[in-house]
């Protein structure tokens, strides 16, 4: 068997990947596929924890701009997260895999407050852990409770999930001369403001030297390949 490169990750989904072609919600296809990507890591021995968005509900950013108040806007983001994260505990304990949801707000009725040495103590148990509702506070990103929730579960790496292979220039849906990265320092990626997360996550990993690979998530094998270090997406370090 080949060898793992990481034994302990925190993959960081985008609500927008689960969203697939739809509109909005989760498409069943989508979640099952990366449900079966997440078990088949787990089944070599990985530890995993997950960090769900919540962009194909809500985003509180444009509806604050559009007169919400920017709090009550995010927390309604934070409860979309959540929803996220209880589709993907059923997508993925259908398939036999063990998962607890943790929140940072608490809802004792669907999820676990988030509570770190019981996070830990799930992880090294093989329990994928699933983290919602952000940080628990507005104005915060869950690519910074990514960033957050990594170092907290003392994560090796931060898995950016998305639906592009790595980090560019410029938009490549929209550039056809668009120039993919494939290795990137952190202060590169705040110069260059090539917003891979925002700059409160960003900075966060660059002081504590946790890198971050981007990479495409409905590539099927991306996980298992990254897991044993392949080449794939862009990474993201203090290199």
């Amino acid at each position: 068997m080949d060898k793992l490169k990481y034994k302990r990750v925190l993959l960081k989904i985008s609500g927008e990947a689960l969203m697939g072609n739809l509109e909005y919600g989760i498409d069943p296809e989508v979640i099952n596929d990366i449900s079966g990507e997440i078990r088949e890591v787990v089944e070599l021995g990985v530890e995993v924890g997950v960090v769900v968005g919540g962009g194909n509900f809500w985003r509180g950013v444009p509806a604050s701009k559009n007169g919400m108040d920017r709090t009550t806007a995010d927390y309604i983001g934070m409860l979309a997260t959540v929803m996220n994260a209880l589709g993907l505990q059923n997508a993925l304990e259908k398939i036999g895999v063990v998962t607890r949801v943790q929140t940072a707000i608490s809802m004792q009725e669907i999820a676990e407050p988030f509570i770190r040495r019981r996070a830990v103590r799930h992880l090294e148990k093989k329990r994928v852990v699933i983290f919602a509702g952000g940080t628990g506070n507005p104005y915060f990103t869950t690519d910074t409770a990514a960033a957050l929730r990594a170092l907290e579960i003392e994560a090796e790496i931060i898995f950016k999930a998305t639906k592009v292979d790595g980090v560019y220039d410029k938009d490549p849906l929209k550039s056809r001369d668009a120039k993919k990265f494939e290795k990137l320092n952190f202060l590169d990626v705040l110069k260059m403001n090539l917003r891979v997360m925002d700059s409160t996550a960003t900075s966060l990993c660059m002081e504590n030297n946790l890198p971050i690979v981007v990479f495409d998530i409905t590539k099927r094998g991306n996980i298992k390949g990254v897991i044993m270090g392949k080449k794939i997406g862009t990474i993201i370090s203090k290199e």
